[in-house]
């Protein structure tokens, strides 16, 4: 409606009802003392009804007066960066960002809180719903101009890194600060670290401390939601569904019961830490798509950039973190892009293990996603895991020459000798899972292969690995062995079971202690991927356990595993000291050494 040829609504309250003056003439009065008008504009400017163009009018006002705007008027700025301007119309976005620009390029002194206030908007406003005196949300799930407005604080970061060159040194703690706690809900966790991600697309000098940010609280999220938690909580919701399922039916009569297959699976996970880590793995793995493609086809130089990026990360966060589920796939998944970066990522691993200056841990750590990874990524040629094989026994040799070679009595110590069991355990592995691809292209010069590696003599030695490495995985090891007449294992682990567990020494001093289950503390990372959406991506990289090829060993000859081996076998070992999920940090970067460079 208009009013003596003026748009009522849009337009500012008339100079003597908003303070008397202009904002110059304000700071003039203000300066001789008297600061009515000064408190005056503070309240208007805090008006959550405030009108386009009244926010138009002051921001063109303050732009006059941008040497005026000290640190004495800060209380002053706040408001004004209060002010919401995200989602307004295109004039009152242009005017703010135009002020924020002439701000920080004037007065320094505001550069941290413009940022803090444009990162501010990178979660959804908060909406609280409240129902029988609870909060059940926090964020406003429903706005579509979300895209829009994320647009705008993109935009505004980019004007303010224009006028400062150095606003990535002080950019990178807020965002830290600013990251939502991962009690808040899926989507507001969502749209932080879409926002996040987004920001290293035109700072990129930032890329690897933000990557390091996300992976560290996915992390946090995986570690909380283990692989057991996960599997009940969907199991129950499968049995709650199924009872209501049954319940509808005698309701309502029902002329056709519905098959398994038609029974629609849903897409949300039970367990809710599960379902904000699938949120947030299907916007990283959504990142890493879209950052190493360009057109639909790989960038060569982009791609290995971001693998060196996330390699780093990998190294600090990833690989000291005991029992992680599901993070470790982001490198899985960019490795699936290039034959080469898979190398690289094995080798790196490889280098790990062998390199005496690395703590012990991480060493055993290394052994495990070396040999997981060979033996889940179908995306890695026979050819590369023959390399890695043939690597692992020529060092696990040399390892029994040296001991044999010591002139010291030798026993299965497993705090001593960590990281051969491991290798060896890492061979198993792959052996188990890799053996049919191995033998069917050639199976005359595939049981040559198997011979040359001499797997006698490393069951055979003093140091006694079968004795060691995981029930589950020697039992296989044995069977297939045994079926191809590589090197018959049962006698051994006969011997075995008959004798105490290895020995592992207290690191209090003292006696030494006999280990009860899994005393390797070891895990296969790349265990089964439970999570649904982000799932959907691993699947076609993943080899899963042949469940035929199981039956087959199994009834070929030799004790029969149980059925708890069985299931550790498909699914890994929970680890037995959960107690501290991060271990100290891997150093160095070892050099590239596998046969072909990416």
């Amino acid at each position: 409606m208009e009013a003596n040829g003026r748009d009522f609504l849009n337009t500012p309250p008339l100079r003597t009802v908003r303070f008397g003056s202009s904002v110059a003439e304000m700071f003039e009065k203000y300066r001789r003392g008297d600061s009515s008008d000064y408190e005056l504009l503070k309240h208007q400017l805090a008006d959550p009804d405030i009108k386009d163009a009244q926010i138009i009018n002051w921001l063109q006002e303050f732009r006059g007066c941008m040497m005026q705007l000290t640190k004495d008027h800060e209380q002053l700025i706040y408001t004004v960066l209060r002010l919401p301007w995200v989602g307004r119309s295109p004039a009152v976005v242009d005017e703010y960002l135009t002020f924020l620009g002439n701000l920080v390029s004037a007065q320094t002194v505001y550069l941290c809180s413009c940022l803090k206030m444009v990162v501010s908007h990178f979660t959804p406003n908060r909406v609280t719903i409240c129902e029988g005196g609870v909060d059940i949300s926090d964020s406003d799930d429903e706005d579509e101009n979300l895209p829009r407005s994320f647009d705008q604080c993109h935009q505004a970061l980019q004007i303010i890194l224009g006028y400062v060159p150095s606003t990535s040194r002080f950019l990178m703690p807020i965002l830290q600060e600013s990251f939502p706690f991962i009690q808040k809900s899926s989507r507001n966790l969502e749209c932080y670290v879409h926002n996040l991600l987004k920001v290293t697309v035109y700072i990129p000098s930032i890329r690897r401390g933000v990557l390091e940010l996300i992976v560290g609280k996915m992390l946090k999220l995986d570690v909380s939601a283990s692989r057991a938690d996960i599997e009940e909580a969907e199991k129950n919701a499968e049995q709650n569904q199924r009872t209501e399922d049954q319940m509808e039916e005698g309701l309502f009569d029902m002329d056709e019961d519905m098959s398994a297959d038609q029974l629609s699976v849903p897409s949300v996970m039970s367990h809710p830490m599960a379902e904000k880590l699938d949120t947030l793995m299907v916007v990283f793995m959504s990142y890493i798509k879209d950052v190493c493609h360009v057109d639909g086809s790989l960038h060569v130089e982009r791609t290995k950039d971001l693998f060196r990026d996330l390699l780093s990360v990998f190294d600090k966060l990833i690989l000291p973190t005991h029992a992680s589920c599901h993070v470790q796939y982001s490198l899985f998944y960019l490795c699936s892009f290039r034959v080469g970066l898979a190398e690289a990522f094995l080798d790196h691993q490889w280098k790990t293990l062998q390199d005496p200056s690395q703590p012990t841990v991480l060493r055993q750590s290394a052994a495990g996603y070396l040999g997981s990874f060979l033996a889940r990524a179908r995306f890695v040629p026979v050819l590369t895991v023959r390399a890695c094989l043939d690597l692992m026994l020529a060092w696990i040799h040399r390892y029994i020459d040296g001991q044999d070679g010591s002139g010291r009595q030798v026993c299965c110590d497993i705090s001593l000798h960590g990281p051969f069991y491991a290798a060896c355990q890492a061979a198993f592995y792959t052996l188990v899972f890799r053996h049919k691809a191995m033998l069917e292209v050639n199976m005359k010069k595939g049981l040559e292969y198997l011979q040359s590696l001499n797997l006698e003599r490393v069951v055979m030695c003093q140091l006694n690995p079968l004795k060691v490495c995981l029930p589950a995985v020697t039992s296989m090891f044995a069977a297939i062995t045994r079926k191809y007449q590589v090197v018959f294992c049962y006698t051994i682990m006969e011997r075995n079971s008959r004798l105490l567990l290895p020995v592992v020494r207290s690191s209090a001093g003292g006696d030494s202690v006999a280990a009860i289950t899994n005393p390797l503390d070891s895990f296969f990372p790349f265990d089964p991927y439970l999570l649904r959406r982000s799932g959907q991506v691993i699947q076609p990289l993943y080899q899963v356990w042949d469940e035929l090829a199981d039956a087959e060993l199994t009834s070929s000859g030799g004790p029969e595993p149980s059925r708890e081996e069985e299931d550790d076998f498909l699914v890994g070992v929970t680890p037995s000291s959960l107690d501290s999920h991060l271990r100290s940090p891997s150093l160095g970067s070892p050099p590239i050494g596998l046969p072909r460079p990416f």
